[in-house]
């Protein structure tokens, strides 16, 4: 599938999608505080797949790649610095970045090992990938997965359970240093910034820290 039939939703509703985290605003919050638990704070740090930015301010990343030219727009209003490009091509140096973060971004590419790999090519030795995603076994993947077809955002996306993207990671040299999870509540209900758990398969809403070896 190309890029543009994942992207083309975002393009059309960018103000839905920013919409969505104003309205969920403790399940936002309670995402970022599990990211938080550890993102790296110093080095040359990246979002792969930045969308409108509202990852990279809270957590201090200024700069990163997406395929949409709207996301991209608003990203670049908010300050940061974004180059158009897949995450399985990334427009940086070998061996050049400290840390890169994907939040949800592994769910629209269309070769998740080839992103990886090439994640891989552009960090230092030690350096730290976080993949942030919605667990496809947990509550909200599966009524994701469940209503994917009249999903306006998630109806081309690939959901992955916990295990599936650790063995990814492992098979493009990664080391997994560190899982944790957040969102044990309905979302609709949620009324508070959860704290964040480690390990996997209570929270639907899944952080891992990978290191290159």
């Amino acid at each position: 599938m190309n890029a543009h039939a994942k992207t083309a939703p975002f393009e059309a509703h960018l103000d839905v999608y920013e919409q969505w985290f104003e309205e969920n605003r403790f399940a936002y919050l309670s995402e970022i505080e599990a990211i938080r638990k550890v993102w790296p704070s110093q080095g040359r740090t990246i979002e792969i797949g930045i969308g409108s930015g509202l990852f990279a301010l809270p957590l201090g990343i200024a700069e990163g790649i997406d395929p949409s030219p709207a996301m991209r727009a608003k990203a670049i209003q908010r300050g940061l610095n974004v180059t158009e490009a897949v995450a399985e091509k990334l427009p940086y140096r070998d061996s050049s970045i400290d840390a890169a973060l994907m939040v949800t971004t592994i769910c629209f590419v269309n070769d998740p090992l080839e992103t990886f790999h090439e994640t891989a090519r552009v960090l230092k030795p030690g350096g730290v990938l976080v993949v942030a995603f919605v667990d496809r076994n947990s509550p909200i993947g599966q009524s994701y997965l469940q209503h994917q077809d009249k999903s306006l955002f998630y109806k081309e996306a690939t959901f992955f359970c916990t295990q599936e993207i650790t063995s990814l990671l492992h098979q493009t040299g990664f080391f997994i240093s560190a899982i944790y999870q957040t969102i044990f509540t309905d979302i609709k209900i949620l009324q508070t910034v959860e704290i964040p758990r480690t390990g996997s398969g209570e929270g639907s809403f899944i952080v891992i820290r990978a290191e290159k070896q």
